[in-house]
């Protein structure tokens, strides 16, 4: 039987388990996937502890899966599926699946991966790229610009700073002192976290994008003159609009998910894989993430 990493009920790290589960069966508009790569985000651990995402209902059955973005080789069609065979590599949200041999996507949150696209690099785009491109071109920026990015060394993070340059912002990257090369290498003015830190931000600032949520995106607010170019990933929408600002809204959408693949075929982005860690040690990868320690992006190889 196909095995893949979950948790038991809500809680912490002690719920989590690796386990034997039924090989998963497409639905009408579904492909099942075997899963070559799974990307690790923040709301992977946060469901674990009962979060859920603004507008998400139902109760979640147990064992749930973790895992938000993967890539891998469709091995079966639900009925209904056109544009996707048997053997096509893809990436994208599953419904079913995620840190896990098998997964169920369906077609409308999948896209073909590109050839120069390696499948390790593909699970890095369904959340952690889409998110910073949707949040980034929803600030909607003029070129010479300034945006400044909290959480600047995370996935997320990585990846705006990255979109942002290409589409010729200043870009200042707010990140603990740790990951100032880091944050730097990426064409981004490094401001040091911790308390004080909107005294250090050089020059003015056109536009936030939080990515950390709490005090921090508060403090964010108070940099700006027009908090309509206040968007954050990280904090409920009800608490930025308190603020003046939003949520940003994602498009999850075939097209966002081919947009994001190419800015990496062509040169734009660079996800910044810096770890990965095969599926038994799928504990160790969350944790490396939980614990807030990741620079860049962290990714579960599950097959070669």
């Amino acid at each position: 039987m196909p095995k893949a990493y979950v948790f038991t009920r809500y809680g912490g790290p002690e719920t989590e388990e690796l386990v034997e589960v039924d090989r998963p069966v497409p639905g009408p508009g579904q492909v099942l996937v075997a899963v070559r790569a799974a990307g690790v985000n923040p709301v992977d651990w946060k469901q674990r502890t009962g979060y859920r995402r603004p507008g998400e209902t139902g109760e979640r059955a147990f064992p749930a899966y973790f895992g938000n973005e993967v890539s891998g080789v469709v091995e079966e069609l639900g009925a209904g599926v056109e544009g996707f065979a048997a053997g096509d590599a893809v990436f994208g949200r599953p419904v079913v699946g995620g840190y896990s041999e098998y997964a169920l996507l369906s077609t409308d949150l999948i896209a073909h991966k590109p050839a120069g696209l390696s499948f390790i690099d593909a699970a890095t785009l369904p959340v952690a790229a889409v998110t910073a491109y949707d949040g980034i071109r929803q600030l909607d920026l003029p070129a010479g610009a300034t945006v400044l990015v909290t959480g600047a060394g995370g996935g997320v993070g990585v990846a705006a700073v990255q979109i942002a340059r290409a589409l010729g912002l200043r870009v200042v990257g707010v990140s603990s002192d740790g990951k100032k090369d880091f944050v730097e290498g990426l064409g981004a003015v490094h401001v040091p976290s911790g308390p004080g830190w909107t005294e250090r931000v050089p020059g003015t600032v056109d536009g936030v994008y939080d990515l950390v949520g709490g005090e921090v995106l508060a403090q964010a607010a108070t940099l700006l003159t027009d908090r309509t170019k206040l968007i954050t990933a990280g904090a409920p929408p009800e608490v930025v609009e308190r603020l003046g600002g939003a949520r940003v809204a994602r498009s999850r959408t075939s097209e966002g998910l081919a947009a994001a693949a190419d800015l990496v075929v062509n040169g734009a982005l660079d996800p910044h894989v810096t770890q990965t860690f095969p599926l038994e040690r799928s504990g160790e990868a969350l944790r490396t993430v939980e614990d807030g320690h990741a620079r860049g992006k962290i990714v579960i190889e599950v097959a070669g």
